[in-house]
């Protein structure tokens, strides 16, 4: 028995969003997305799919065969089919609650303007080829019209379609009461134990509610000697080396704590309580999905362990480009410190069936492959849903580790804090930081997130030193507020963009179980002979991640498709970006904005990786290949070549890869990609799932070119540092998390001998 504690939902928008016909419109886009599935006579030819009484229940009866879960109703399979997305209980307050809250106002009239087109006869012959609302058609002719919009010569619509089919299979994946029980993916992972206890027992700043009865309440005002903002990885590893050095330390974080109790979170709960944005911020173009933990212990608490170092190349890039630290031994002791601060090691992993594929697949193909060492204290770690919190502990987050060793150094924490601006003070030649602003958010009278807070505060934090780590997208952000005007501030975005793998095998695989990221291909990471190429690595497998990625091709076809997540594994191809976009508030709210389109020549890149991953599948005995980008079609392998090894891994047909067939559709889709103006992975029609951010505030050794000098001190502002991997001069290549500690750890050491230096030079 669990005793998991959820989270409450945050509660709807006062206002709503759309009026009751654009509501009509939307939901009958979902309806059409995922309709009710049914056999003639069961249904209404208007608003259900009907297909004829042998096809549903040959439909059916292969569902319900999938179903390895005991217990579960014999007619599960039909209740799965049967439901729609509007059948779904909390479907439209979830789409309430996105469109409220989470996009911005620009994108909201943008969707406003599109639902009312469509319900107005001129406009919706334009977008539909018909007069009659949109709302109004029968569902046949609805798909027709949304199937033309994928394939459409206009950006607008193929963008409106990819959109459209992942906000709405997300949403009815997260919230559908068969889904789960079909797939048999339990709500916590199957070896999950009920933690200890609550964790750490941090204590968090309260901040008293001030004179109600005055017209202006007063800031509150604390003091010390460095704040902190962010409790991520570069935020954590500061405040414990700042605070193991003596000095007074506060840790502000616009998120809110959570107990291993609650982890990890289900899935609609993990989106709305430990990532920004309710899950993903989308980039102008919507062609990447951009994910950034907000909550405490920042994307700390939400990765997947992976702990590689900087490579040689790239410490070699970043020398050449005067920051000589890079290939310092300096560097490398922080590397070293902060890896065994966490216990990285390789000697207690257990790959998963996906991890073990990658390797074996690598090995058969002569491809350079190695494990992935892992932050779990010298502990073997079953992680699979660490994406939303990681109920053991044994995941050495900051949330686990550096933050608990800043508290016992004597570090002060206040959570639910926005700071809103820095606070300076003109002194001689530069300008000197002298504190932060900002609006505190008290928890509610349940000490919960979802209700009404007791208090709402404007707080001031003087302090000598602040240390900007909010990570690469709201760093740039908060200088922006704060009227610095160095023109390099939010430029330089590195954002690894990906494209997904998903193989098909004839046999469960729980693709969600086990540790996440274990394995890397490294064969191809230096394509151009510069340093920039392409990983293959493993990636989180919970549900409502993939299937919102993976091509919509019709209702039928995709209900089928969600069965087999089951007997999946999923790979990633994981460029070092070139090409870079920008980080950026927007004009009416103020909230982030994320201008970037993964460009040509990296696509090239992800092309190649999406090619080995489907090797690496083949070779392994995998039965379907398929690629979150539509312009990849799937792979389906001919029964005589499906006969698989007894350990899952190896495929018994003697050719390889050299099957005629494979053979076959790697040539059609390396003809397609040289065919297409756009290059492969045309980014109007591939979504671009995004786990990695840096460069935003790059480092370098002029302002001329960057934002902070070479010991993370903003140019011209003295006392004020950023330490996250908004510093990275350019895309770190590899998992961003061990290199933005080893950064942070050298700009925390550096910011203490400031500190004792001015306090010797008053003595």
């Amino acid at each position: 028995m669990t005793t998991i504690l959820d989270p409450p939902r945050p509660a709807l928008p006062k206002n709503d969003v759309l009026s009751p016909s654009q509501w009509e419109t939307l939901l009958s886009l979902a309806d059409t997305i995922i309709p009710s599935v049914r056999p003639k006579g069961a249904g209404n030819a208007r608003q259900n799919f009907i297909l004829d009484d042998v096809d549903a229940a040959k439909t059916a009866e292969d569902i319900q065969s999938t179903i390895v879960e005991t217990g579960v109703s014999a007619d599960l399979a039909v209740q799965y089919l049967e439901e729609s997305a509007t059948s779904v209980s909390g479907f439209k307050e979830s789409l309430a609650l996105l469109l409220g809250k989470y996009t911005p106002s620009d994108q909201v009239r943008g969707i406003r303007f599109i639902l009312s087109a469509l319900d107005i006869p001129p406009f919706a012959l334009v977008l539909t080829r018909s007069p009659t609302p949109f709302r109004l058609q029968p569902l046949e002719t609805r798909l027709t019209i949304y199937r033309g919009w994928g394939t459409s010569y206009l950006p607008a619509l193929r963008n409106l379609h990819k959109s459209l089919s992942a906000l709405f299979t997300k949403t009815w994946v997260t919230l559908s009461p068969s889904f789960s029980k079909v797939i048999g993916f339990p709500r916590v992972p199957v070896r999950y134990a009920p933690p200890a206890g609550d964790g750490f027992p941090f204590e968090f700043i309260q901040i008293p509610p001030g004179d109600q009865g005055t017209k202006s309440i007063e800031p509150h005002t604390l003091e010390t000697d460095v704040v902190v903002i962010g409790s991520g990885c570069g935020g954590g590893v500061t405040a414990k080396n700042l605070a193991e050095a003596g000095h007074n330390v506060i840790v502000v974080e616009q998120g809110y704590h959570f107990s291993p109790r609650h982890f990890p979170m289900a899935m609609d709960d993990g989106g709305h309580h430990l990532f920004a944005n309710g899950g993903a911020v989308s980039t102008d173009d919507g062609s990447c999905a951009v994910a950034t933990g907000q909550t405490w212990g920042g994307g700390g608490t939400v990765n997947w362990s992976a702990s590689l170092q900087l490579p040689a190349y790239v410490r070699k890039d970043w020398a050449a480009r005067g920051l000589s630290l890079f290939e310092s031994g300096n560097f490398q002791a922080s590397l070293d410190r902060v890896c065994d601060f966490m216990g990285v090691s390789m000697e207690f992993i257990d790959h998963n069936h996906a991890n073990r594929v990658t390797l074996e697949g690598a090995r058969k193909l002569g491809y350079a492959a190695k494990p992935v060492p892992q932050n779990t204290g010298h502990k073997k770690h079953y992680c699979g849903y660490c994406s939303m919190g990681c109920e053991t502990s044994e995941k050495q987050g900051p949330a686990v580790s550096w933050l608990p060793a800043a508290a016992r150094a004597g570090a002060t924490f206040l959570e639910g804090f926005w700071v809103k601006s820095l606070l300076f003070e003109a002194g001689g030649s530069n300008t000197r930081v002298t504190g932060v602003k900002g609006v505190w958010t008290s928890r509610d009278e349940h000490l919960g997130t979802g209700g009404q807070p007791i208090t709402r505060r404007k707080v001031v934090i003087k302090a000598k030193k602040v240390v900007v780590s909010c990570g690469t997208l709201q760093s740039p952000l908060l200088l922006m507020r704060s009227g610095l005007k160095n023109p390099h501030i939010g430029r330089h975005l590195y954002l690894h963009p990906v494209t997904i793998v998903a193989a098909v095998f004839d046999h469960v695989t729980r693709p969600w179980e086990g540790s996440i990221l274990t394995s890397v291909v490294t064969e191809f990471e230096n394509l151009d002979g510069e340093g920039h190429g392409v990983k293959v690595e493993n990636c989180a497998f919970l549900p409502h991640f993939i299937l919102p990625l993976l091509p919509w091709d019709g209702p039928v076809e995709f209900k089928r498709l969600a069965t087999k997540v089951q007997n999946m594994a999923g790979f990633i191809s994981v460029p070092r970006d070139r090409d870079t976009g920008r980080a950026y508030p927007d004009s009416t709210d103020g909230r982030l904005r994320i201008n970037y389109t993964p460009s040509k020549f990296d696509r090239k890149h992800i092309f190649e990786g999406v090619i080995a991953s489907a090797k690496i599948s083949y070779i392994c005995g995998a039965k379907e290949i398929h690629c979150t980008s539509p312009e990849v079609p799937p792979f389906i392998r001919e029964e005589a070549s499906q006969e698989a090894s007894t350990d899952g891994l190896s495929s018994t047909d003697d050719q390889g890869i050299n099957d005629p067939a494979f053979q076959a559709w790697l040539k059609q889709i390396r003809d397609t990609a040289a065919r297409s103006r756009a290059g492969p992975l045309d980014p109007a029609r591939t979504t671009f799932p995004v786990a990695h951010q840096m460069g935003s505030c790059r480092m370098g050794v002029s302002p001329r070119k960057s934002v902070v000098d070479p010991e993370g001190q903003v140019w011209g502002v003295e006392g004020l540092y950023v330490a996250d991997a908004s510093v990275f001069p350019t895309a770190s290549g590899v998992n961003p998390m061990i290199t933005n500690m080893a950064t942070a750890d050298w700009i925390s050491r550096g910011i203490s001998r400031h500190i004792k230096r001015d306090q010797g030079s008053k003595l």
